[in-house]
């Protein structure tokens, strides 16, 4: 039994053992088998630069994955994709993967050559491209392209850059890019088709784009922008719309570029279609309590007249502003249009309604390079939670505009967080608000004449305002500073102070000198929004020396020192469009200056002026201006001369500076005046000459006269209070460096001992 037993136990372990080592050599073989497609290990050859962690953080392959194309696909081109090699190639030796990498080069300096007319920074703003930033061909290529496209927008289509990589040591490289800048490809001809009612000529004085012209030197028009040609394209539909062709459409504008590359022809395709008159203009209220009979008079238009679109919105701007003045400030005014191409009317509807009630949530200032949010806000006449009000945008636009800080200033309406919200987006582009002012003339009178003055009228982006004015003669010197504070103590006023200095020498013919030196306090404040007021303190000392025995008896009377204190006040009433350079509107002031205690003088002064602009046509419109004044002596003091008015020059071109009013006979000497008016009417038209060129013409009358001098010894003087009148005509050339303004007048009224002067020169710049 125990010997069966052990034999079947023998025989068992020696089976067991069979199948244990069948096991084990077949599991040898099964993990020989699937070892051989796993990744065991990666090697990176050829980095230098590049840590080899960071070579393997961009593969998707990692040590123990199996050798799967898919991913080795994919690591491949993500290496590439990282723009830090020029080359990569993957290989297995059996069971380590190898990545061999070419490392692009790192760029040392980048280097710009025959570059004159944009200078390293312009064209290094432009790049891509810096020192220790990767090198690769794609990324030049993409900088190569930029700098081209910065020649075109400065009108150089001929341009031309070829880059160049110098290699250096330790695998850097300079990159230089040589250019061929090339002429300017200017504008050879502009060109319209389908204009039949309006010539090519005219129709180039519309567009911004010029052709060019050897005048146009100091114009940048006359080069391919296609940006600009863009808004031509807009200029030309709103010129048509304006002239009642309300089927204009432009077909196409196309520019192309000469063989030899040096210019453009731009061709202009158009439709005219046919013109418009206006129908019927009607207003419809839809809001209780709004007649639309009180609206009538908005409407700018009236039937019959040629078609303008500009009509309709202005229609709607003063209706809009017009129901804001009643109380209604949340509307909606929409224009019907009902056209009848059989008769070619074009009726308009104003539709009236209710809109909803909109509130301002934020004031957003754009634009404001210079000038600090603050300056601009307190013209704004909304605030952040008011009642969104048409009539107000309007005026806070116009306030901004009287600052003449800015070339244009548009307010947009945004939507807000809420449909009862409204974000107003105000854009201002700025302009010089620094004036150098150069005057030269000559006159029998003065001799030759110099004027220097230097103002900034928004001194450091505050609103401040600096002056300082020189002028020289043969006869005067006189030189005056001053500064204005607008928003006095954060009240809406101006404050200002002056300090002036004027010396008077009569030269080889002087019978008498005078020395003038003082200063003013001011301060101005509006009432409305067209009526305001200032006031001014005056101190002034004046004194009369070196008279000569052949001077006039009056003069000699007031040799010696006097003093002057004085308050002065001015109302004024301005509705014109714009206070700075107006084009229409009105305005009048009324003066009264008191002077007495405080000083040696005693007298009530009066003046007044004003001026009217009507515009007549396009390019056209006559300005009337005038001024008037009185003197009268206080408590038995008589005027003395530097309290006269003086007449001539500006005030009446033909005559010279004081030019009229009583004088001495035997000493020729002016006295001044204690009455006197002028008045002026003239003509601004086109020449007909380009735009471009900035040249107006004009025609002019001048008259006035000046009289009347207390004189308590009756001592021999030539006066007269009878019309003095001259006509003239000019010239004002716009150009960049400032307005140049030359007039030619005659006298055709003057007494025998008056003053005259034909040419009259101004001439003034900006920085």
């Amino acid at each position: 039994m125990r010997t069966k037993l052990g034999s079947l136990l023998i025989a068992a372990g020696f089976i067991w053992a069979l199948l244990a080592s069948g096991l084990a050599t077949a599991g040898v073989a099964t993990d020989e088998s699937t070892r051989i497609d796993i990744v065991e290990a990666i090697r990176i050859e050829g980095a230098q630069r590049i840590e080899n962690e960071t070579v393997l953080s961009y593969m998707v392959i990692r040590p123990g994955d199996p050798f799967d194309p898919s991913r080795m696909d994919r690591s491949l081109k993500s290496l590439f994709a990282t723009g830090l090699f020029s080359d990569v190639t993957l290989r297995r030796e059996v069971n380590i993967l190898v990545v061999r990498v070419v490392e692009n080069p790192v760029i040392n300096r980048i280097a710009f050559e025959g570059n004159r007319k944009l200078s390293n920074d312009d064209l290094s703003a432009e790049v891509q491209l810096r020192p220790r930033v990767v090198y690769t061909r794609t990324k030049v290529q993409n900088d190569v392209r930029r700098i081209l496209d910065l020649y075109k927008r400065n009108g150089r289509f001929g341009a031309t850059v070829e880059p160049k990589a110098i290699t250096l040591p330790q695998n850097r490289v300079d990159l230089i890019f040589e250019i061929n800048e090339g002429d300017t490809t200017d504008i050879e001809r502009i060109v319209f088709i389908g204009n039949k009612h309006f010539s090519d000529a005219e129709l180039r004085e519309v567009i911004i784009t010029s052709e060019s012209q050897w005048w146009n030197i100091l114009n940048s028009n006359d080069t391919y922008d296609p940006d600009r040609l863009t808004f031509d394209r807009e200029l030309l539909r709103r010129f048509y719309l304006s002239k009642g062709y309300a089927d204009f459409r432009i077909i196409s504008a196309v520019a192309e570029l000469s063989p030899d590359r040096s210019g453009f022809y731009i061709t202009f395709t158009v439709d005219e279609g046919e013109r418009y008159k206006f129908g019927k203009g009607e207003i419809v209220s839809n809001i209780k309590n709004l007649p639309p009979e009180a609206l009538l008079d908005s409407i700018t238009f009236d039937e019959g007249d040629w078609y303008n679109a500009e009509e309709i919105e202005k229609t709607i701007n003063a209706l809009t502003d017009e129901v804001g003045v009643l109380g209604f400030a949340f509307v909606e005014i929409r224009p019907d249009v009902t056209r009848d191409p059989d008769i070619r009317t074009i009726s308009i509807t104003f539709i009236i309604r209710e809109g909803p009630r909109v509130f301002v949530e934020r004031i957003d200032i754009i634009g404001n390079t210079r000038t600090l949010d603050y300056v601009i806000r307190r013209e704004i006449q909304l605030v952040e939670g008011d009642a969104f009000n048409t009539q107000k945008v309007q005026l806070s636009r116009r306030r901004m505009e009287n600052l003449n800080f800015f070339e244009s200033v548009e307010i947009e309406n945004l939507p807000g967080t809420d449909a009862d919200k409204t974000i107003l987006q105000v854009s201002v582009v700025e302009q010089p608000t620094g004036e150098l002012s150069l005057g030269a003339g000559f006159s029998t009178d003065e001799g030759p004449l110099a004027t220097v003055g230097i103002s900034e009228r928004n001194f450091l982006g505050r609103g401040q305002a600096l002056r300082a004015n020189f002028s020289i003669s043969g006869r005067t010197q006189q030189v005056d500073f001053g500064f204005t504070q607008p928003y006095f103590l954060g009240y809406n006023m101006v404050a200002g102070i002056d300090i002036f200095r004027l010396a008077t020498d009569l030269g080889d013919n002087n019978t008498f000198s005078q020395e003038s030196t003082g200063a003013n306090v001011r301060v101005g404040y509006e009432i409305t929004e067209s009526l305001s007021q200032s006031w001014r303190y005056t101190y002034r000392t004046d004194n009369i020396t070196d008279v000569q025995p052949n001077a006039s008896t009056i003069i000699m009377e007031q040799e010696g020192r006097t003093q002057t204190s004085s308050i002065f006040t001015e109302l004024t009433y301005d509705k014109r469009n714009n206070r700075q350079f107006p084009t229409e509107g009105y305005f009048i002031t009324f003066g009264t200056q008191y002077a007495g205690p405080g000083g040696s003088e005693y007298f009530l002064k009066l003046t007044t002026s004003g001026g009217y602009y009507l515009p007549i046509a396009d390019g056209w419109n006559i300005v009337l201006s005038g001024e008037a004044g009185a003197v009268s002596g206080l408590n038995n003091k008589d005027v003395n001369i530097q309290t006269r008015f003086f007449v001539g020059g500006n005030e009446l071109r033909g005559f010279s500076t004081s030019g009229i009013g009583p004088r001495d006979p035997a000493s020729n000497d002016s006295l001044g005046g204690n009455y006197f008016y002028t008045g002026t009417v003239e003509l601004g038209f086109p020449l007909g000459l380009p735009e471009s060129l900035g040249v107006e013409g004009k025609i002019f009358t001048d008259f006035g006269s000046l009289w009347g001098i207390d004189n308590p010894d009756n001592d021999p003087i030539l006066d007269s209070s009878s019309l003095r009148a001259s006509v003239g005509v000019g010239l004002q050339i716009t150009t960049p460096f400032g307005p140049v303004r030359v007039d030619l007048a005659q006298a055709l009224l003057k007494e025998s001992f008056d003053e005259t002067q034909v040419i009259h020169f101004s001439f003034g710049t900006t920085f």
